[in-house]
């Protein structure tokens, strides 16, 4: 059949009218077509936004067949949007919103919508639910939401709405849910906000609001839920809060409150949690709160409250959450608190506790975690602790408990164990064939006897275990210790085993072995090349023998080896010399023979790294030429020590004639510089061809050549007399502080005036230079990697934690092998030092793992990781995007990264390995600090990743 050259534009036409007349008798489908034509959606949620052609009009809405669409059951009014969590972005301009006036429900929730909101949703009067939560909305809260008469619920968590809380809200007398939570808005909470006639739900938290909490709020009778915390308030808990009789949850945590805690709080007796955790509140606690019988969560930690834990506290029988931790209370904990039967969680950790945990402590209750570390308590476990049958976290150390673990024997449902730093003595009793769960254990610091359990290798989700300086302990190693398929730590230094190391058969998750100071015999296994994921390891002070195994030497992450004080002899193997990974290598004391290989990394450890073994020679002890018979050297030594002495002398009166008051230079070396002296370095930094010019007073990095040929990156800085001893002794704890992802301090010279810090000099560069490289997926985890571990090293492994002060993509160098190594960490501490501006917080340790006068730059380290992990994602175009990337939906991050990174579907793994740092990053940059995880747990959470050593 021919057709005709015109019937195919003819048709079209015909159906284009066909859809205009269609939709000029369907208002909303046409406003809702038009609104799709503004907004970007992202992942074609809306793609069933279309009028099928050849319909004709029926008298129905075509859209309520749409997702999202919802109507009246003739389908001929549109009465509910719902576009939540449609991946949609752009700027709602509120034009086609006029049509919609039966409109009941408007739910544009977790998108990406940015701008400021439209007024125009205010003419909706129908409205009862109105959620814009999850997005980014930002401006003033605008005008006119008085017409919104019939508004049941507005959600706005979650945005970034700024200047003050709008106040017309208060005139929505059947408006029961305000969430106006998670943006910006400031100044006081309006006192008109408890006047509110019908509310049961107020969410003012996370914002920028300041003032006193205004006692009108009262006034809200039919309140129920009340969260206003995370805010920068003045003043005290108001009294008046007690009137709110229907209160059930009440949160004003994070929110700079002071005072005392208002017993009058005790009339709330509807309340079941009550959060007033990190603010400055004082005092006691109100004996009267036994009142409030309903409570089940009660959280006052992290404030200044000192006293007693109030005995009538045993009237709480809800209770299943009580934490006081880190405040300053004292006295005992009363027997009543063991009587609570609903008791899970009792955090009562850093206080001044003293006396005995009550004997019947778990006996009569469901006790899942107890943590009462850094106290007094002294005494035994309760024998019942484990009673319940669901403790899965005890916590006990750093206080002086005595006895045995007897009461822990049957404890099966363990799977953290902390008892460390008290005087517990006895037999170890723990039952590990039957602790299926147990991944941390911590027995260290005690007066255990018998060995360490010979069924250990049965814990098989164990990854912590350390039972150092318990100096009676004895025994050996258990035979299949390292076989342990998740064992990443095993200490047990300072505790008088003996035997022989077992063989190393199975050990590809272990990561750290430490055993100095014991008397193990015999020699190191060569299978223990089957520990491919090794960074530490200290057999130091034992009684070892044979020879080095070249396999260990030839581990790929092996970072530090201390084997000094034992037995060793033959060479040292070559394939050191050869390591990317290691920082620190100690063979002192042995009887090592032959020539120390001939390598930078192995010279650059110092003499004391190598001294003690007679039959040894090379740089940087003596040439292997010139060695000589022992009268000749002892004649030599003397006459040698006498030059010294008399040149010695010479050049410090010199220099105390040509520096006057600012005093004697010293020189303090740490491992892997040679021994050289002040005036070695400061001839150094004169040499006209050995060092760029130090400017007068600088944080910057400048290069010298010191006299052996190492170069090294030098920082100077001023300092006054009265802060030398306390700054000297922070830098000694960084130059001790090792790690393959550090930056070496190797030294500092310095007087009453001036110091020099030495550092090791990377050829390759930082990060910052090389943001905008392309580099493949594997090198971004390997960098995101390193990283974490160099900043875990230093929140985790050091005592006190050192806080990195300014993680940033130009402190993070490459070495030879292009591995990260974290520079200038702890330095914004020192100046802080120096300059005699460190906060005058308490020195208490946090969980004994943080100390308070730092925990708010630890803090700011891990958001700085988060924000420093989407810089390498995004090749240096999002910088500092914390904010920006919580204000976004997920699968809109995802989707960005996915295409700077060319994930696509063909590559699922990589995709995965990108959705699991997108996750880290969005839990490092949390506006709220607590609810960061720690650099430890984000490790772990990066550990699946396939270029992790681990």
């Amino acid at each position: 059949m021919e057709i005709s050259p015109w019937s195919l534009p003819f048709n079209l036409l015909f159906t284009s009218m066909l859809i205009v007349v269609v939709l000029a008798a369907d208002p909303y489908s046409k406003a809702l077509l038009s609104l799709k034509s503004e907004i970007i959606d992202g992942s074609n949620s809306l793609d069933d936004w279309k009028v099928p052609p050849g319909e004709t009009p029926s008298g129905k809405v075509h859209a309520c067949s749409w997702s999202g669409v919802k109507c009246n059951k003739n389908s001929t009014i549109v009465v509910g949007l719902n576009l939540g969590m449609k991946n949609l972005a752009g700027e709602l301009l509120g034009n086609q919103l006029s049509v919609f006036t039966q409109l009941v429900e408007l739910n544009v929730s977790q998108n990406a919508f940015s701008g400021e909101l439209p007024v125009e949703i205010f003419n909706l009067s129908k409205l009862t639910t109105f959620d814009i939560s999850g997005n980014n909305f930002s401006g003033r809260f605008p005008n006119g939401i008085t017409g919104l008469k019939k508004l049941v619920v507005l959600d706005a968590l979650s945005n970034s709405f700024s200047g003050p809380l709008p106040v017309e809200v208060t005139e929505l007398e059947s408006l029961k849910v305000l969430n106006l939570a998670g943006s910006y808005f400031d100044a006081e909470i309006p006192s008109s906000y408890g006047s509110f006639k019908s509310l049961e739900y107020l969410h003012l938290a996370g914002n920028s609001l300041t003032g006193k909490i205004p006692p009108e709020l009262g006034k809200l009778k039919t309140v129920t839920h009340m969260e206003i915390g995370y805010n920068f308030y003045e003043g005290s808990i108001p009294w008046e809060l007690s009137n709110m009789t229907e209160l059930q949850y009440l949160d004003i945590a994070g929110a700079n409150l002071s005072g005392s805690i208002p017993k009058q709080l005790c009339n709330l007796s509807k309340l079941e949690s009550l959060f007033l955790f990190r603010n400055q509140l004082m005092g006691s606690i109100p004996w009267e709160f036994s009142q409030m019988v309903s409570l089940i969560n009660l959280d006052l930690s992290d404030n200044l409250i000192s006293g007693p834990i109030p005995e009538s506290f045993g009237e709480l029988k809800k209770l299943k959450l009580l934490s006081l931790m880190f405040n300053e209370m004292n006295g005992t904990v009363p027997d009543t608190i063991a009587e609570l039967p609903s008791m899970e969680t009792l955090f009562i950790w850093n206080n001044f506790f003293t006396g005995s945990l009550p004997e019947n402590l778990g006996r009569l209750s469901r006790l899942r975690w107890l943590d009462v570390s850094n106290n007094s308590f002294v005494g035994s476990i309760p024998p019942g602790v484990c009673a319940g049958g669901k403790l899965f976290k005890l916590m006990l150390f750093s206080n002086n408990f005595t006895g045995n673990l007897s009461a822990l024997s049957n404890c099966l449902s363990l799977v953290r164990l902390r008892v460390e730093d008290n005087s517990f003595s006895g037999e170890i009793p723990l039952n590990f064939s039957h602790l299926h769960g147990i991944r941390y254990i911590d027995l260290s610091g005690n007066r255990f006897t018998g060995g360490i359990p010979a069924d250990i290798s049965k814990a098989l989700k164990l990854q912590y275990f350390s039972v150092s300086n318990n100096p009676e302990l004895g025994g050996t190693i258990p035979w299949k210790t390292w076989s342990l398929p998740f064992l990443q730590n095993f200490s047990a230094s300072f505790c008088n085993i003996s035997g022989n190391l077992p063989p190393f058969r199975s050990c590809k998750s272990l990561v750290v072995v430490e055993l100095q100071k014991n008397t193990i015999s015999g020699s190191i296994p060569n299978s223990i090349s089957n520990c491919q994921s090794l960074e530490i390891i200290n057999l130091a002070r034992n009684h070892l023998s044979d020879h080095i195994p070249k396999e260990l030497a030839s581990l790929p992450s092996l970072g530090v080896v201390d084997l000094s004080h034992n037995d060793f002899s033959g060479s040292i193997p070559a394939e050191f010399a050869k390591s990317s990974s290691l920082v620190l290598l100690n063979v002192s004391f042995n009887d090592i023979s032959g020539t120390i290989p001939s390598h930078e990394l192995l010279q650059s450890m110092g003499s004391s790294a190598y001294t003690g073994n007679p039959k040894l020679c090379g740089a940087p002890l003596q040439s292997c030429s010139t060695a000589i018979d022992g009268k000749k050297l002892r004649l030599i030594l003397l006459i040698s020590a006498g030059v010294v002495i008399l040149i010695a002398a010479t050049v410090s009166l010199l220099i105390h004639l040509r520096k006057g008051s600012k005093g004697q230079w010293k020189m303090n070396s740490f491992i892997g510089l040679p021994q050289f002296t002040a005036n070695d370095v400061l001839r150094s930094f004169n040499a006209t061809d050995s060092k760029e010019e130090l400017p007068p007073f600088s944080g910057a990095f400048c290069k010298a050549v010191l006299p052996t040929g190492i170069t090294v990156l030098v920082k100077k800085l001023e300092w006054e007399p009265k802060r030398v001893k306390i700054a000297s002794e922070f830098i000694t704890q960084l130059g001790n502080s090792r790690h393959m992802n550090l930056i070496r301090l190797l030294g500092f010279c310095y007087n009453n005036q001036l110091t020099y810090l030495l550092y090791d000099c990377l050829p390759n560069g930082n990060l910052a230079e090389k943001l905008r490289m392309q580099r493949d997926w594997g090198m971004k985890c390997r960098i995101i990697i390193g990283i974490a571990k160099g900043l875990c090293f230093l929140h985790h492994d050091c005592n006190p934690a050192i806080p990195h002060g300014d993680l940033k993509s130009s402190n993070v160098m490459f070495d030879d092998n292009f591995e990260p190594r974290l520079a200038d960490f702890g330095f914004k501490h020192l100046i802080q030092l120096i300059k005699g501006t460190v906060p005058a917080t308490s020195s208490r340790l946090g969980t004994g793992e943080f100390n308070d006068a730092i925990k708010d730059e630890l803090y700011k380290d891990i958001y700085n990781f988060g924000e420093l992990i989407l810089e390498i994602l995004t090749n240096g175009k999002v910088i500092k995007g914390g904010a920006s990337i919580q204000s976004k939906p997920k699968d809109v991050v995802l989707r960005e990264m996915y295409d700077e990174n060319e994930a696509g579907s063909t590559n699922s793994l990589q995709e995965d390995e990108m959705k699991q740092v997108v996750d880290v990053a969005l839990l490092c940059t949390k506006s709220r600090a607590v609810d960061r995880p720690s650099i430890e747990d984000a490790l772990k959470l990066l550990s699946g990743l396939k270029a992790n050593g681990k």
